[in-house]
């Protein structure tokens, strides 16, 4: 990342500090000293973002340098994401099972009516919305027309359109968008996670979600450090990634303090934690503006401090493809970073190490 002028030059490959099956991790940093924990703290966002927002971000935290991942290492799906944090780095390992690394793999039904010239293994980033019936119609329409291979201006048409929308084959000339099951596959999270929501409910915080494999993945260090349970506080928490990821390592959810604006994603959370028997307590907070440094201070003196602070602010004013409201950090959604800052810089000061001196 170039400080001086603002620009985040990109990875590539996008493996930030190492990915399973490239163990081998070589890369030392040093945290610089304001960094330091306590707490550990884990920041989310979009990797491709306007000029100069991840050099402000890493100004904001600490100065610490992203670690840019793409999840088409941890799954089916590709999903580049930037993230900086202060954990370690060395001895991770991958939540168990192992994920569908093809879409093949994940969605074998498929493979019978793929056509030799889809060379598609991975999908692209999982969206907040998917394509419409009437774009399969014409696809359809458009490859019936002929016997046998289409023409490669055809071809062409449907591949840009497949690789857009995440189409999927199903059937003879037929492609159809993912169903939310199974982004719920590709994102890592259980079974019917999003259920009972509408669809367009499902796939909206699928698509805002982490992607629990890849997160889990850098969480895994901290499953020697605390084994008897953790206290996190789950900042712009979604449908609860990290909670997730978390529990799959199997490290205690002792008290976790969730703060997300969307009811939908609220309730998903807490019908997670009830049917998976958390024995922790669960606190809900809809507005992350209402995390006041009085709430904190509370919170760390009954908790005895939070040992992970985590989340992703809102990319809206950041993702390539917003192309009305692209403005950065300076938007009225991507701004909520500040928020996450603020609350991170309270809880650090708060438990702060206390220096007592002795009486002469």
């Amino acid at each position: 990342m170039d400080q001086d002028d603002g620009v985040c030059y990109l990875p590539n490959p996008m493996i930030g500090f190492g990915v399973p099956g490239d163990p081998f991790c070589t890369v030392r940093r040093t945290l610089p000293e304001a960094a330091a924990g306590p707490p550990y703290f884990y920041y989310e966002n979009v990797a491709l973002t306007p000029k100069g927002v991840w050099s402000t971000i890493s100004r904001f935290l600490y100065d610490i340098a992203p670690e840019f991942v793409d999840s088409r290492y941890f799954c089916a799906a590709a999903r580049k994401r930037g993230y900086i944090h202060n954990l370690p780095i060395h001895n991770r390992f991958q939540l168990l099972p192992v994920p569908p690394l093809t879409i093949h793999e994940a969605f074998p039904l498929t493979r019978k009516w793929w056509p030799s010239w889809d060379n598609r293994t991975k999908l692209n980033c999982l969206l907040t919305c998917v394509g419409s019936a009437k774009l399969t119609e014409r696809i359809r329409k458009a490859l019936e027309k002929f016997d046998g291979e289409p023409p490669s201006s055809v071809k062409k048409y449907v591949m840009e359109e497949c690789k857009k929308w995440n189409l999927v084959w199903v059937g003879k000339n037929k492609v159809a968008p993912l169903e939310p099951d199974e982004m719920e596959i590709l994102m890592g999270f259980p079974k019917n996670h999003t259920r009972s929501f509408s669809r367009t409910d499902r796939f909206k915080v699928l698509g805002n979600a982490f992607q629990v494999d890849t997160v889990g993945y850098h969480l895994s260090v901290l499953k020697n450090l605390f084994p008897a349970g953790i206290n996190v506080l789950s900042l712009f928490s979604g449908i609860g990634g990290a909670e997730v990821a978390l529990h799959r390592l199997g490290i205690p959810l002792k008290n976790v303090v969730s703060v997300e604006l969307s009811e939908t994603s609220r309730t998903i959370v807490q019908s997670w934690w009830e049917q998976t028997n958390q024995q922790g307590n669960l606190i809900h907070i809809a507005d992350v503006q209402e995390v006041t440094v009085q709430k904190l201070a509370q919170w760390v003196d009954s908790f005895g401090g939070f040992d992970l602070v985590v989340g992703g602010s809102p990319c809206n004013n950041l993702a390539g493809r917003n192309y009305v409201s692209r403005d950065g950090l300076e938007g009225k959604h991507s701004s909520l970073f500040y928020e996450y800052f603020r609350i991170l810089d309270v809880v650090k000061f708060l438990m702060r190490p206390v220096i007592t001196y002795g009486t002469i």
